[in-house]
């Protein structure tokens, strides 16, 4: 498989750009020698092109390797490309061939991807090429008598045009991959960037949690004291008064789990899923009595298929369920599925649906269309989810009321 990483990516440009030289010096040589009939010293020029070609062999191997491209190493395959150039040139005329101008190929990709100091080296490079060979070279001998002097300035001008052609055309290719590659790295950054600052949030509010757990559990238990002073003063109240102490220990229960996974004791497990949704039932039951919901048992073939379950998916299942049952003034459906190695649970609601503007914010954070939600849950839930390799997504039914889709990849 090959890499995406930047000097990858820019090595295999060089190394598209190489084979197009290659196959296009291959063809100018078979040109000047059949048609133009120019006899040139032909082993050390095709020796240098076999030389190129394996070059690029190894170089195609070399880009198989995860091994980071640096660039020095981009500049020494640049450096072998205008060795390999100012051969040809020194058997082709040396400064008085047409083609001399390729010269700034190197050059201007050695501009566009490596650092100054690079690029200043690779300029020092050319100049010195290009100025020895207008001393050091073999001079083209003449002609084939059919050609005139016309022909043959025509011949050069042509041969002039055909290399301005070719820089033209690898200069554009060049210059549009790298403004695609720019704009794929930006695009990178930005979403990188997105995931930090919630991953800081996210890290933030589960040190306030952790904070509050603390400082909840005092008077969490002096509530308890009081309910069980209460049920034993006033019988009327017996009712009342056990709902609220299932409630606040309820409460404690979530804050002793707060307390276990902040201190790493909130490890993974492995768990059917069908288990874990009766667990999170149940769980979500006791802290919300009133809330009504249909559940549709899994397949009788999916029973055995495992998630990687912890503390902070339980969490994020009950936030959609809550968000779900807050929206749906009818009993709620969720139902359970697997394709293949993916879980899919659908949270059906019969409220109103999502607005536009919710659709596109939807775990963002801190936005919420509750009047005094806080824009929490489903960020939290969408955090977690992708976590563990899943997806959060919600949409719209075409009968009314809104769809909440969980995905999650079977444990290995």
């Amino acid at each position: 498989m090959l890499s995406s990483l930047p000097g990858h990516a820019q090595l295999r440009r060089l190394v598209i750009l190489r084979s197009m030289a290659i196959v296009a010096q291959l063809l100018t040589l078979a040109a000047v020698w059949r048609m133009l009939q120019i006899e040139l010293d032909w082993q050390p020029m095709l020796m240098t092109i076999v030389v190129l070609t394996v070059m690029n062999a190894l170089t195609t191997a070399r880009l198989r390797s995860t091994k980071p491209v640096s660039n020095p190493e981009l500049f020494a395959q640049l450096c072998v490309d205008v060795i390999a150039l100012t051969v040809l040139l020194y058997y082709g005329g040396g400064s008085t061939n047409p083609f001399i101008s390729l010269f700034l190929l190197p050059l201007v990709i050695a501009a566009a991807t490596l650092p100054q100091r690079y690029t200043w080296g690779m300029a020092v490079l050319t100049v010195v090429s290009y100025s020895a060979l207008m001393v050091y070279f073999i001079p083209l001998p003449h002609i084939h008598h059919d050609f005139n002097e016309d022909t043959a300035f025509n011949t050069h001008v042509m041969g002039m045009w055909l290399g301005f052609v070719i820089s033209a055309v690898v200069v554009a290719y060049f210059v549009v991959q790298m403004a695609q590659a720019v704009r794929q790295r930006d695009e990178l950054l930005a979403r990188v960037r997105e995931e930090i600052l919630r991953n800081e949030r996210i890290v933030a509010l589960g040190t306030q949690a952790a904070s509050a757990a603390h400082e909840m559990g005092t008077p969490l238990s002096t509530m308890a004291v009081v309910i069980g002073e209460l049920q034993q003063d006033r019988s009327d109240w017996e009712d009342n008064l056990t709902i609220l102490n299932e409630q606040v220990r309820g409460c404690k229960r979530i804050l002793d789990k707060i307390l276990a996974n902040a201190q790493g004791n909130g490890t993974s497990t492995l768990q059917t899923a069908d288990q874990l949704m009766r667990d999170v039932l149940d769980e979500w039951q006791l802290l919300r009595p009133t809330a009504q919901y249909h559940f549709q048992n899994a397949s009788a073939g999916d029973t055995d298929k495992m998630l990687n379950v912890d503390m902070t998916l339980r969490a994020a299942l009950m936030n959609l369920l809550n968000n779900a049952a807050d929206a749906s003034p009818l009993p709620i459906s969720i139902w359970p599925s697997w394709d293949n190695d993916l879980f899919t649970l659908e949270i059906l609601d019969f409220g109103a649906g999502l607005s536009e503007d919710a659709v596109l914010k939807a775990g963002s954070a801190f936005f919420t269309t509750k009047t005094e939600g806080r824009g929490l849950g489903l960020m939290l839930a969408n955090a977690t989810i992708e976590r563990l390799g899943g997806t959060v997504r919600l949409f719209n039914r075409l009968g009314g009321g809104a769809t909440t889709e969980l995905t999650l990849p079977r444990a290995k």
